[in-house]
């Protein structure tokens, strides 16, 4: 896996998306490429990486129709 692939998948992770559902995207190296293109796209719409994943996290659960982990409490 390339350095990018890599910072796509963690910083996904790191936004709540399960791992299992990582590994089934990422494993298609088609969607994977979606996935990492979407990322790219944004990042030059001027988004930050923790905005571009933060987004593309959101959407993921929207389109599989699942909740975040709600274990997981944003710092104030």
């Amino acid at each position: 896996m390339n350095a990018n692939r890599v910072n796509v998948y963690n910083r996904l992770r790191d936004f709540g998306v399960p791992s299992t559902v990582l590994d089934n995207i990422f494993k298609d190296d088609s969607d994977a490429q979606v996935l990492i293109n979407a990322f790219e796209a944004l990042l030059e719409d001027g988004h930050s990486e923790d905005e571009s994943a933060k987004e593309i996290s959101e959407m993921i659960f929207r389109e599989l129709d699942i909740l975040p982990d709600q274990s997981i409490e944003v710092e104030k």
